[in-house]
């Protein structure tokens, strides 16, 4: 089937069962699913428990093998490493080592995506002052809350600057600082023209970021459409103004009942979610000390959007070219030679110094006197050297240490 470029996501008839020892469909998970997610969108994947959520991310992920129909994902299949790579996923648990710090916990996902060293430093720098976790960049991700895993969770779904990006429960244990720094980064990274796949079971978070839902009920899509045309009530309408007077409040309900409709008068309500992050905003204007996690708006820069050049490629386009046979010493990194072992010390140690004429191995049989020859004049000692060699470290100069001729 041929690939189309046009969505980030496409189904076609997706369909999972889950099927008894016998072969029987025990369970049909997803069924006949058609899914389009444009480039550039925050869609929303909703659903109660067993509606086929996850297991329509598995599939997707290519976790799962789909009982019938095809996905593509990016203008591929999802386990093409060529694709996967593009892909950042975090699951609904956090699935992290527990003896690594949230800096080394990066840095190990870093590197199964073979990132350069200087670029992975910078992302783990970049992404725990994100996340508002840098100051606890070298604790044990064990000793971490719910919450604080979540964090680390996201960090680690973004160390590979992913255009898709694919998030199940992102603010599940989170505390509502934590709420509010997810789904603003979430607007931004949209912004930045990342693709986003988001399942929640908080629809007011959903709500809040997400350009489309679809919601899912035992398998098969119930209903899809844009936000604010699915919340919209066509049967009412509302107006509203700043405060007015009494006469002006008599003259509008006067106006209402000719209508013959209702209407109610009251003031509008904040929801307490601004309430609390203003309080919250409040007091870390004043630096009130906190032991927890920080709120942040700090967006990594390598988190670009389609318009400007990837980082990547501006740090690392010079340092990772193959060396030519041919490279000139200013592309080569010189390396210094080792020093040549002086043989000047040998030489005066040794009356006599033999040299290799040629590497050919010599085999001519060695006479009896020559042999002895050879070892007279091997022993003849520069001693005058050799005691200038032993002298105690604070000897006067003229004194050495007695030879033990023994």
């Amino acid at each position: 089937m041929a690939q189309n470029t046009e969505y980030a996501i496409e189904t076609i008839s997706l369909t999972k069962a889950f099927k008894d020892w016998w072969g029987r469909t025990k369970v049909l998970a997803v069924d006949d699913l058609e899914l389009k997610i444009k480039h550039n969108e925050v869609y929303g994947l909703l659903g109660p428990n067993g509606s086929g959520k996850s297991t329509t991310i598995k599939m997707l992920l290519s976790l799962l093998k789909p009982t019938k129909g095809v996905s593509f994902v990016l203008g591929g299949r999802s386990d093409d490493p060529k694709i996967s790579s593009r892909i950042g996923f975090l699951p609904e648990e956090s699935y992290l080592y527990k003896y690594l710090s949230a800096r080394e916990t990066l840095k190990f996902y870093g590197d199964l995506f073979g990132l350069p060293s200087k670029v992975l430093n910078m992302r783990i720098d970049s992404l725990l002052d994100m996340v508002g976790l840098a100051s606890v960049a070298n604790r044990p991700v064990g000793t971490f809350s719910k919450g604080m895993a979540r964090r680390i969770g996201l960090a680690q779904a973004l160390i590979n600057d992913p255009d898709l990006l694919i998030l199940d429960e992102p603010t599940s244990g989170l505390d509502p600082i934590g709420t509010r720094q997810i789904k603003d980064l979430i607007v931004s990274l949209a912004k930045r023209g990342k693709t986003i796949l988001m399942c929640s079971h908080l629809l007011a978070d959903v709500e809040d970021v997400c350009d489309r839902i679809g919601i899912l009920y035992g398998g098969k899509m119930q209903t899809e459409g844009y936000v604010s045309d699915l919340l919209r009530r066509n049967d009412e309408q509302q107006i509203t103004t700043s405060p007015l007077s009494e006469e002006a409040i008599s003259k509008i309900k006067e106006i209402v009942q000719k209508e013959k409709a209702s209407m109610s008068i009251g003031s509008p309500m904040d929801s307490l979610e601004n309430l609390f992050m203003r309080i919250v905003k409040e007091a870390q204007m004043r630096n009130q000390e906190t032991s927890g996690a920080v709120s942040t708006t700090n967006i990594g820069d390598f988190l670009s959007d389609d318009s400007s050049q990837d980082v990547l490629d501006k740090l690392v386009s010079a340092d990772i070219k193959p060396i030519q046979e041919d490279s000139s010493p200013s592309e080569v990194e010189k390396v210094e030679p080792l020093e040549t072992p002086d043989n000047s010390l040998l030489n005066q140690l040794s009356s006599k110094s033999v040299s290799v004429e040629s590497t050919e191995a010599v085999t001519e049989p060695i006479e009896k006197e020559d042999a002895q020859e050879a070892s007279s004049a091997t022993d003849e000692v520069n001693t005058d050297l050799l005691k200038n060699l032993m002298k105690g470290p604070d000897a006067p100069e003229g004194e050495s240490k007695e030879l033990d001729n023994g």
